[in-house]
């Protein structure tokens, strides 16, 4: 046997006041909820899109990390065009899905691309890329 590792435990505990383990334990749930906020939450009551020629509703999203603007709204009934600008060279943000409406768009880097929908009834229609990574919504007054 080797004497140096059966003489004495490599650490020690030290006992913390129960003040410290209350801070530490409220400090973390703190953290957690701020980090589910910053990932999950939604920030801000999202952009409306302009109503253009014909009464065609136009947007414009820049794809760079994320989707800019992220939260769409839009109003029921009328035809709704998403113009795609992807400036990001990750090949996760190379194609933008719309499950509900069973569509999918591809984003060439550097390049705006426009795909039209015709949101027929309100309510909010997730969109995502092709890894379900990086989401937006569209909120359909």
């Amino acid at each position: 046997m080797i004497p140096f590792l059966a003489a004495a435990p490599l650490w020690r505990t030290i006992p913390q006041p129960p003040a410290v383990q209350v801070l530490v334990a409220v400090g973390g749930v703190a953290l957690i909820a701020a980090e589910l906020w910053w990932f999950l939450g939604r920030h801000g009551s999202g952009v409306a899109a302009a109503e253009g020629e014909q009464g065609v509703q136009e947007i414009t999203i820049t794809v760079e990390g994320g989707y800019s603007p992220s939260r769409i709204r839009a109003k029921a009934g009328r035809p709704l065009r998403l113009r795609f600008h992807r400036t990001d060279p990750s090949g996760c943000v190379a194609q933008v899905i719309f499950p509900d409406f069973h569509r999918s768009l591809e984003l060439p880097l550097g390049a705006t691309t426009s795909i039209e929908l015709l949101p027929d009834h309100p309510g909010v229609y997730p969109f995502h890329c092709g890894m379900n990574m990086v989401r937006g919504s569209l909120e359909v007054e």
